[in-house]
C-alpha cells in the first residue's frame, strides 16, 4: 500500500512552542515502507517502487505503513551524507550502508491511524517497531525548537522539522502541523550565462562554474538581469548563452558538493557595487 506523504511548510527562523515536537531534518530521501500480508514493499515520496533497492529492509513483522527518510551516514561524522544516499540510490552494485530512519507510522495491524493526533501516532510507534542497525525511529525533543536548532548548525546539518503534536497525517498536503526550518549554507557568486531553454543562470564561484541557479528569482529580477545581460554576451552553444562574469548575486543552498558545485541554490538578491 503506498501512501502519499505528508508535505512541510517551511518558515525561515527556528522558534520554541510547547505544542510542537522538534526532530532533526535527516538529509536523505523520503521512503513509504509498507509491509501487508507479510509482503514488504518500499515506495519513493513518486510512487516509485525501490524495494529491490534495500533489501536490508525486507524483514518480518507486523503490517504496517511507516515513514521516515533513507540515508546512509558518513562514516567519518555520523550525519547523514546526500550524496553518498544518491549513490547507493543510483548504483545497482552499490552496498553502502543504509540507515531508515522512521518519524510516522500511518497503519498498523489494518488500523487506519492518519486521523490520530501525532501524539498517538508516536506511542503507537514506539511500541510497534524495534530499532536495529538499519531501521530506527527519529529522536525528537518537546517544544525547545531553538535549543535543537543551535545543536543542528553546530554539526552543520540540514535543518529541523517542528510537528504539532495534535496534528494529523494529511497526505500530499502541506499544513502548519509540520513545518521545516533549514540551515541554509550562503554564498556570493557571478551570473556568467543563462540557458536557453527552461530558466537556469550559469553560476561562477571563484571564477570556476559551481552550478545552476533555478530557484527564488522574481520575474522584475529577471528583467532587470536580462537587460543588463544581453549588452555583456560574450558567446553561446546549443543550450547556453554565455555573458562576462559581471554580475554577482548572493544565493543560498543546501551546501556545496563534494565537487563544489552549489546544491540546490536558491537566488537570494542581487549585490550593487559601491
Amino acid at each position: 500500500m503506498f501512501i502519499s506523504p505528508m508535505l512541510l511548510e517551511q518558515v525561515d527562523k527556528p522558534f520554541s512552542d510547547g505544542r510542537y515536537f522538534f526532530e532533526p531534518k535527516i538529509d536523505g530521501h523520503r521512503l513509504i515502507f509498507s509491509r501487508s500480508n507479510g509482503q514488504t514493499r518500499l515506495y519513493t515520496r513518486h510512487n516509485n517502487d525501490v524495494t529491490s533497492k534495500y533489501p536490508e529492509l525486507i524483514t518480518d513483522g507486523p503490517d504496517n505503513v511507516l515513514d521516515g527518510e533513507l540515508a546512509v551516514m558518513d562514516p567519518e561524522t555520523g550525519i547523514p551524507d546526500f550524496e553518498l544516499t544518491m549513490q547507493r540510490f543510483q548504483s545497482k552494485r552499490s552496498r553502502l550502508p543504509i540507515s531508515y530512519v522512521v518519524f510516522d507510522i500511518l497503519h498498523y495491524n489494518g488500523a487506519d491511524l492518519k486521523g490520530l493526533p501525532l501524539m498517538e501516532r508516536k506511542a503507537v510507534l514506539d511500541r510497534a517497531i524495534p530499532d536495529t542497525p538499519t531501521m530506527s525511529k527519529i529522536a525528537y525533543i518537546d517544544g525547545y525548537g531553538e535549543d535543537l536548532w543551535d545543536a543542528i548548525v553546530a554539526r552543520n546539518m540540514e535543518g529541523i522539522v517542528a510537528k504539532h503534536k495534535d496534528g494529523r497525517y494529511h497526505s500530499d498536503k502541506r499544513t502548519n502541523d509540520f513545518i521545516k526550518v533549514i540551515n541554509y549554507t550562503y554564498a556570493d557568486v557571478h551570473i556568467a550565462g543563462w540557458r536557453k531553454g527552461d530558466f537556469g543562470w550559469l553560476a561562477h564561484y571563484n571564477g570556476r562554474p559551481a552550478g545552476l541557479i533555478e530557484l527564488g528569482v522574481p520575474p522584475t529580477h529577471k528583467q532587470a538581469f536580462y537587460g543588463v545581460a544581453k549588452q555583456l554576451i560574450t558567446g553561446e552553444d546549443r543550450d547556453f548563452v554565455y555573458i562576462q562574469p559581471q554580475i554577482k548575486a548572493k544565493v543560498k543552498m543546501r551546501n556545496w558538493t563534494k565537487s563544489g558545485v552549489l546544491r540546490s541554490p536558491v537566488f537570494v538578491d542581487f549585490i550593487l557595487s559601491a
